[in-house]
């Protein structure tokens, strides 16, 4: 693909219309405190950061072997900052990887005062190392940081850190062209008191984890088990597991909410994904692979598992493709990153003459759109499964096979042509074959200094 250019949607400033009054005020308060620098105690500085070297290097795994699929094969080191309320950041450091020592009264075990991130390294085809729009996520982190009244941070000093940390662990763990790895920048309050009250103290960490290949399920060893594998106590799938060509959804039920207006599933918090954990249980153990969360008696499709849904259809009224999305705003959609990319990608033209929609939707549109021959595709988008497109749902009693699942499609396409040509392009400003604003280079550095 030649290097033209895209117009992205400018990453907005958190958006706080999906809150209670009171949550919004306390919200804006901590970004706006964030923004001008106004605090009396030490802000989170980049330039005060130090490195302590690990002397017992772990070595590196191969690519999808069963450690890797374990995803808990992290480098050699990480990298945290501690707050305090009296004192505000303290000088942070790339130290070996390691344990925490936390009271039990740490509010993050009882209150679930834990948000985090989810991006990737790359290792480009030109031999460079690159994230990939990381000022997006940093923003977000921000956000769900103040969503659940943890210290804020100048998204800046945080990239800074974020680029050193990749800059130190690119050379050992991403050495091959084509490779990545996982990052998980956290933060967690620490203070060793009970109460229901603001967090007095905090601890922001990143970690690497050598992740697998998700989107490709050919990768998988066998020691892996694959959905609707038999479970642990010997009970099998209630489901037959055809030959699996993408993703497989289970549409949630009507007692599952995974998230509602005014809540906080626009911030990525661990109590987003935990009670989730069930839902997903029970459906892989059905042959499925993620949940398709419906909201209200409506059933408005929402996100699959952790992923943003994107279905391409032709519009019932003007014939015209159609690429349709749920919307933000309301406190039910996580804003991704991939999400944003993929609209700004098919809104800049690139990908042909779509329509592209962000509003609500019903699961008996999609059912009607079914009937009617109207669907061309479906897929999910985010960091970990990339872009994964969905073979087939099942919705309240039905199976709506899509094309991708189709033995026969229509004019003899895949039904995966056009999430493979999003996925083609991401990729290839990931791994520098685009040269593109969003592929942020990372400086590494090849003989660590260390303070």
């Amino acid at each position: 693909m030649a290097p033209a250019a895209i117009t992205p949607v400018s990453p907005p400033s958190p958006t706080l219309d999906n809150t209670s009054r009171l949550t919004k005020a306390g919200t804006i308060t901590t970004l706006e405190k964030t923004i001008s620098n106004g605090a009396t105690v030490a802000e989170l500085d980049a330039s005060r950061l130090t490195i302590t070297p690990n002397l017992n290097p772990k070595p590196v795994p191969a690519p999808n072997s069963p450690e890797v699929w374990s995803q808990s094969y992290t480098t050699d080191h990480m990298l945290t900052a501690r707050w305090t309320e009296k004192h505000g950041w303290e000088a942070p450091e790339i130290r070996p990887y390691g344990p925490f020592s936390i009271m039990p009264t740490a509010s993050v075990l009882h209150y679930a005062t834990e948000c985090f991130e989810g991006m990737k390294a790359y290792r480009g085809d030109d031999g460079k190392a690159r994230l990939f729009r990381p000022d997006r996520n940093a923003k977000r982190f921000l956000q769900s940081a103040t969503r659940i009244a943890l210290p804020g941070f100048a998204p800046e000093e945080f990239l800074k850190l974020l680029k050193k940390f990749v800059g130190v662990e690119a050379p050992k763990w991403i050495a091959e062209k084509g490779s990545f790895i996982y990052i998980r920048p956290t933060m967690i309050a620490t203070a060793a008191a009970l109460g229901v009250q603001r967090p007095k103290e905090a601890l922001m960490y990143i970690m690497m984890v050598m992740f697998p290949t998700l989107d490709d399920p050919s990768s998988r060893p066998p020691s892996v088990p694959t959905p609707g594998a038999p479970l642990s106590n010997g009970v099998t799938e209630s489901k037959p597991v055809p030959a699996s060509k993408g993703m497989r959804l289970c549409a949630s039920r009507h007692d599952m909410i995974r998230a509602w207006p005014g809540g906080f599933g626009s911030a990525k918090v661990g109590a987003n994904y935990g009670p989730s954990l069930v839902a997903q249980g029970e459906a892989r153990a059905r042959g499925y692979d993620q949940i398709l969360w419906l909201f209200g008696e409506e059933c408005y499709v929402t996100e699959a598992g952790g992923s943003n849904f994107f279905i391409l259809w032709k519009n019932k009224q003007t014939g015209r493709k159609e690429m349709v999305t749920a919307p933000l705003g309301d406190g039910v959609i996580l804003e991704g990153v991939t999400r944003a990319s993929v609209l700004d990608l098919v809104r800049s033209g690139k990908l042909g003459d779509v329509d592209v929609t962000e509003r609500k939707f019903t699961m008996h549109e999609v059912l009607e759109a079914h009937n009617e021959g109207r669907i061309i595709e479906a897929f999910g988008a985010g960091t970990a499964f990339f872009i994964a497109p969905v073979q087939d749902i099942h919705f309240r009693g039905t199976d709506l096979v899509l094309p991708l699942g189709q033995d026969d499609s229509k004019d003899g396409k895949k039904g995966d042509e056009f999430a493979m040509t999003i996925k083609g392009s991401l990729k290839d400003i990931m791994y520098g074959r685009w040269q593109h604003e969003w592929g942020c280079v990372i400086e590494e550095q090849t003989e660590m200094q260390y303070e």
